[in-house]
């Protein structure tokens, strides 16, 4: 079916006179008319009765009206879908308590006209490349392990968040008193991880940080949830585990759970932003000037990173 057609005949409607149709969409009388002739005949039906007071509809004109609005209306859903700058900007976040969550509910409220679709794919960072790559999303947080000449073409990161470690333990762990801890002092803990999955970034960064500092990463057991593990750590002295010092965290009063921040040196899990250098989505360069705004860079004698961290070039 004709949209322009469908267009010209909702515009007649609404404005009772040809003429004053053809001055809205800006085009002669005539067109208007044979618009709706050209649609009546691909209707095979008569939409309008002409009369000294203007185009009255008919029956079926006003049978068809409701559907022809709605066909409008998706006309310009599917439109702002795509567009950029009308569809909202898609962001894969991985998880929605971590630190690249924080960030972009800290956009948002900076600018609140934006609008964001905030997903989780689940997904690694070759899956999670992938989907930028393929349009299905316009940006994603990952750590990136490979140099940047090894991406795919047309691909582009800026290292944008260095997220700093915590230990969570209950009241009755040793630690539980502690201010801060080094990685010396995890040496002979269990830090407990149950399901990371081997073969992922962050599932190489804690093999690499184990190695580095001799700490006891123990990956068993079967995953119940964030809160189950809350559980298990609040009654336990013996059980800890790492959490990013920005991610977010809900348990009862009763757990007593304690975050100590892990410091000299302070292991610090890099993760970038991952984007397309072709998409034009007006939101997606203020992403990263928000970004690169919050970043705040720790001295390098203070800091443990993975072998495998690189710095992209800086973001424009």
């Amino acid at each position: 079916m004709d949209l322009d057609a469908v267009r010209t005949f909702v515009a007649a409607v609404d404005a009772g006179q040809f003429q004053d149709a053809a001055v809205a969409l800006s085009i002669t009388q005539q067109a208007v008319s044979k618009r709706i002739a050209a649609l009546e005949k691909d209707l095979e039906v008569r939409l309008f009765t002409r009369t000294a007071r203007g185009a009255q509809l008919t029956i079926d004109g006003q049978a068809f009206l409701p559907h022809a609005r709605e066909l409008l209306r998706m006309e310009a859903r599917a439109d702002a879908s795509v567009r950029p700058g009308r569809r909202a900007l898609r962001v894969d976040v991985h998880s929605r308590r971590t630190a690249p969550a924080v960030l972009l509910q800290d956009f948002h409220r900076t600018h609140p006209q934006i609008e964001l679709d905030v997903v989780t794919l689940d997904a690694d960072v070759h899956a999670a490349t992938a989907a930028v790559e393929a349009g299905t999303i316009d940006a994603t947080f990952h750590a990136v392990t490979v140099p940047a000449r090894q991406l795919p073409a047309g691909i582009r990161t800026a290292r944008v968040i260095d997220e700093h470690h915590e230990i969570l333990v209950g009241p009755l762990h040793a630690l539980a008193n502690a201010h801060a801890v080094t990685p010396a002092q995890l040496v002979g803990h269990r830090i407990w991880m149950p399901g990371m999955a081997a073969g992922t970034e962050w599932g190489a960064y804690y093999d690499e940080l184990a190695d580095a500092f001799g700490l006891t990463i123990d990956r068993v057991g079967p995953v119940f949830g964030n809160e189950a593990l809350l559980a298990e750590i609040s009654d336990s002295p013996e059980l800890a585990t790492l959490a990013g010092e920005r991610t977010r965290y809900l348990w009862p009063d009763s757990y007593d759970l304690r975050r100590i921040p892990v410091r000299d040196p302070a292991p610090v899990y890099p993760m970038s932003l991952i984007w397309r250098d072709d998409n034009p989505h007006p939101a997606l360069g203020k992403l990263r000037d928000h970004l690169g705004s919050r970043r705040v860079d720790t001295p390098d004698g203070e800091v443990w990173t993975p072998r495998w961290a690189h710095h992209p070039a800086p973001m424009s």
